[in-house]
């Protein structure tokens, strides 16, 4: 059995591709890799504790400003994957020292120790030029990765759904948030499930290395279409009712969100409501996998919303929109 090492980076608790991780580790150890996962919550890094045989899975703690701690963490790897990031911003991590200098120092402590694949997760929308800071910095963090390791591969997956997602069940919980822009911004959500199997299957694959790979999901979705369907699969009607919120309330509503020490919708979430994914072509064939739909797996993951009266129910889904191109 051959025996590589990868390592995943978490620098945070709700990081954006968290729930990507624990997937890719379940992949890649059955594979009979060993994976360094470091991470700095040891409560969240337990989950990854039965995805792989005795002494298979390493958790080490480590901090992303610490150079020491990350040349530790890419020892003797032969492939990192570096999936850090954060949806909102702290204190303590903003989307400049996770995106950029974070991801920066890591590919480059990574180039010093010799590791000879660097794969980096971006995002679908990294953009210069975004209106949001999130996307901005997800593209200057792209520009010092390739920098600091030339033959890199970026990866750029579209919002994900899954079982932790802040897709499907952020629209369950709170609804008013997918209202903003009359619900007409456009999304093209991808299954977890095949990003991380796209990501695994760059491990024994060369070919691609100083590529930029975009992995949008296999349909264009609008938000409004998004919650018809959770209506449909919860049989739950809630945000027929509600509001739709103007912009400016909704940014200072956030804004006045952030005094609060558990996560809420951040101001550059609201800006990133209103706008659309972009429209690149998937390169899904090159990685030999075919993205799912979101429609046959909305029950799998919405189900638990439902009442005890309606658990067995079946589901009739809405009809899609048209979509027209502005």
């Amino acid at each position: 059995m051959i025996f590589k090492h990868f390592r995943l980076a978490s620098p945070s608790s709700r990081t954006v591709p968290q729930a990507t991780a624990r997937y890719l580790v379940s992949k890649i150890a059955k594979l009979g890799t060993q994976v360094i996962v470091p991470y700095r919550d040891e409560d969240e890094a337990r989950v990854f504790k039965p995805m792989g045989d005795l002494g298979q899975i390493v958790r080490m703690e480590w901090d992303i400003r610490n150079e020491e701690q990350i040349a530790e963490c890419v020892r003797h790897s032969d492939i990192v994957y570096n999936l850090s990031g954060r949806d909102y911003e702290t204190k303590t991590f903003d989307f400049e020292s996770v995106h950029v200098s974070g991801a920066e120092r890591i590919a480059s402590v990574a180039a010093r120790s010799g590791v000879a694949r660097f794969v980096h997760v971006s995002h679908l929308n990294a953009s210069a030029t975004s209106e949001s800071k999130f996307y901005q910095t997800k593209a200057l963090g792209e520009e010092r990765v390739k920098a600091a390791f030339p033959n890199a591969t970026i990866v750029r997956p579209g919002a994900m759904f899954g079982y932790e997602d802040k897709l499907l069940n952020s629209i369950s919980i709170s609804p008013w948030w997918w209202k903003l822009n009359s619900g007409k911004t456009q999304i093209r959500p991808v299954h977890v499930l095949d990003v991380a199997q796209a990501l695994a299957n760059l491990m024994p694959s060369s070919d691609l290395a100083s590529r930029t790979l975009s992995l949008p999901g296999p349909s264009t979705l609008t938000h409004e279409y998004l919650l018809d369907l959770v209506s449909a699969v919860t049989l739950r009607s809630t945000h027929s009712y509600v509001p739709e919120m103007p912009r400016g309330i909704a940014t200072q509503v956030a804004k006045l969100a952030q005094g609060v020490w558990w996560p809420l919708m951040s101001p550059d979430e609201v800006t990133r409501r209103y706008i659309n994914d972009s429209e690149v072509a998937g390169d899904w064939e090159e990685l030999g996998i075919a993205p799912s739909e979101v429609e046959p797996l909305a029950l799998k993951y919405l189900r638990r919303y439902r009442t005890s009266e309606t658990y067995t129910d079946p589901v009739e889904f809405p009809t899609r929109p048209s979509l027209t191109t502005a």
